[in-house]
């Protein structure tokens, strides 16, 4: 398991003629506000049902609650909820909740309240007015008949005292805890607003509106520039020790200058710092660092298959239609071009190399590093190496017969693969003309493509009839190693279209009781899927990126957990 460096766990004091005549204690003080910077503004949209981006997650970070949490092993643990039991065939869980929790409004909380927020996210109305969580309450009972519209009646979810629920799933779910872990919304606040009007409704937007059961309310906002949270003396983990939490918009380039001034206390979620300024920010005397690994990675994708334009048209995903992508079709090549890219040379070893600074690591699975089901050893790791690169490509009757330095096909054909990128992402950017670079050295002809707004980028890459190969990132959620989703053959995301059954089915395993319910055949499963992945190769995983925070050593009780920096903040005091 990777977690945090030490330096950012490790409580810091001050020098004992600080300026300001207080004497350094390590006990918490109450008291004083900590300020964050983010180099975007949030859309405004804080109910947690409907969200969609990281910049909201900070202020709803602060503010609600699930009914579990994760340790830095990615255990549950209980929150809101005591504690929980399964049912004997694993198909149901029933959670006792705490009984002295109250929302921001005084209200208690209760067992309603998480039968409302699943109901709402089962209804109707739900994707339509915008929300995409749809996948929490898709393996619950009577979802698909409530979602429809068939009933009224929604059995998924049941309250069967104030302070008692439980989940019903169709089948034994092995990843019930982690469907039962989302964000409550409270009823009361929101049982006379149809879901359709819940996005703009005030609960939705505005201070003092947005109620949550939180360390922190949400009680003002200049929109575009500045967020104020202010403690929740009933939080029900204890009252917190500062007064309030500020958010501040600041551009990029001003945000470590700010921090160095002390004018901002801290840097997080969800871009932190660059590694390119690594050495500044470790060079400023009163911040400390955190890095640790995002939960996340860059791929360089391949295109192997294409849909029809029928299927295109009717909206539909057939594996059995698709056309293979002469171009890509051997998986000697795929694997050539794996060879072929440097990927150290991209992430750098030290400050001043590469595009990461030395500040990533290379995986060779869809699979964040911190599960134990990530498998570093035995799929292939492609270590970089242009002759085994060569030897493939000539195996595969790739060869330059023209003597231009460029290979042609096995049909003497000329040879040209399409690498297509999107705007958004520096890094990404900037790695796109040195993979072609890499390629060419080994006679791969690469024909860069105009890069695109990711508005527009998606909906090429899920119709593309021509392209190769794609640069793409993943966000990865902590709940679940499980990959289906993006890399299943009829997964939406899966825009390589691979299409191995034998890697789908394995998948299916993978969950499927009573056998997933054992850990180690789980992994073993996912060990074979990872090494199946690396075979068929259907992409090349570039980098994680390390995630990189700092913050002003005046803030104490800071120990951010391995999915990011906001964790216990009714804990966080400030040392002045």
């Amino acid at each position: 398991m990777l977690a945090a460096c030490s330096d950012g766990n490790k409580e810091t004091t001050n020098d004992p003629d600080d300026g300001n005549n207080d004497p350094v204690t390590s006990e918490p003080k109450s008291g004083g506000t900590v300020v964050g910077a983010m180099d975007t503004a949030p859309t405004g949209q804080f109910n947690p049902i409907f969200y969609q981006e990281a910049y909201e997650a900070n202020i709803l970070g602060l503010t609600h609650d699930s009914l579990l949490s994760q340790n830095d092993e990615l255990e549950f643990e209980p929150h809101l909820a005591k504690e929980w039991k399964f049912s004997e065939d694993f198909s149901s869980v029933t959670f006792t909740l705490r009984d002295d929790v109250k929302w921001h409004d005084g209200q208690p909380f209760t067992a309603n309240d998480v039968v409302f927020t699943y109901k709402t996210i089962a209804d109707p109305e739900y994707v339509a007015a915008g929300g995409v969580r749809s996948s929490y309450v898709s393996k619950l009972v009577g979802a698909e008949e409530y979602t429809s519209g068939e009933t009224d009646e929604f059995p998924g979810v049941v309250a069967d005292d104030d302070y008692t629920v439980t989940f019903h799933f169709k089948e034994p779910n092995v990843m019930a805890l982690a469907d039962a872990s989302f964000t409550i919304i409270p009823e009361h606040i929101f049982k006379d607003i149809p879901v359709a009007d819940m996005p703009s409704a005030a609960a939705s937007l505005q201070p003092n509106e947005v109620i949550g059961t939180g360390p922190f309310k949400f009680t003002e906002m200049v929109e575009g520039e500045r967020y104020v949270l202010t403690k929740n003396p009933d939080y029900f983990l204890g009252e917190p020790y500062l007064d309030s939490v500020e958010w501040r918009v600041v551009n990029q380039d001003l945000i470590l200058q700010l921090l160095e001034s002390g004018e901002i206390d801290f840097v997080a979620d969800p871009n932190g710092f660059q590694a390119a300024d690594y050495d500044t920010v470790a060079n400023m005397e009163h911040v400390k660092i955190i890095e640790q690994n995002d939960f996340g990675y860059q791929l360089l994708g391949f295109i192997q298959n294409y849909r029809t334009p029928e299927d295109i048209e009717a909206g539909v995903l057939e594996p059995e239609n698709w056309v293979p992508n002469e171009r890509l079709k051997d998986p000697k090549v795929r694997q050539a071009i794996a060879y072929a890219i440097n990927r150290q040379a991209l992430i750098g070893t030290k400050a001043g190399e590469g595009l990461l600074h030395g500040r990533g690591q290379i995986i060779n699975a869809p699979i964040a590093t911190q599960f134990p089901a990530y498998d570093g050893e035995n799929p292939n790791q492609y270590e970089f190496s242009q002759e085994q690169a060569n030897a493939l490509l000539d195996e595969a009757g790739y060869k330059d017969v023209t003597g231009d330095g460029l290979r042609e096909d096995p049909e003497g054909n000329e040879w040209v693969l399409k690498l297509a990128y999107p705007l958004g992402n520096k890094l990404r950017e900037d790695s796109a003309p040195i993979i072609v670079e890499m390629l060419a050295e080994v006679g791969v002809s690469v024909d860069l493509q105009q890069p695109l707004e990711m508005a527009a980028y998606v909906p090429e890459l899920t119709n593309t009839q021509d392209w190769d190969l794609y640069l793409l990132g993943w966000t990865l959620g902590s709940g679940d190693p499980d990959p289906s989703g993006l890399w299943g053959s009829k997964d939406a995301y899966n825009f390589g279209r691979w299409y191995n059954p034998e890697a789908d089915q394995l998948l299916v395993d993978a969950v499927t009781p009573p056998d997933a319910f054992d850990p180690e055949f789980r992994n073993q499963v996912y060990s074979d899927w990872q090494v199946m992945f690396q075979e068929d190769l259907p992409a090349l995983i570039l980098y994680a990126q390390n995630k990189l925070y700092a913050y002003n050593e005046r803030m104490q009780g800071v120990v951010p957990a391995v999915t990011g920096f906001i964790n216990d903040p009714q804990l966080w005091w400030v040392q002045d």
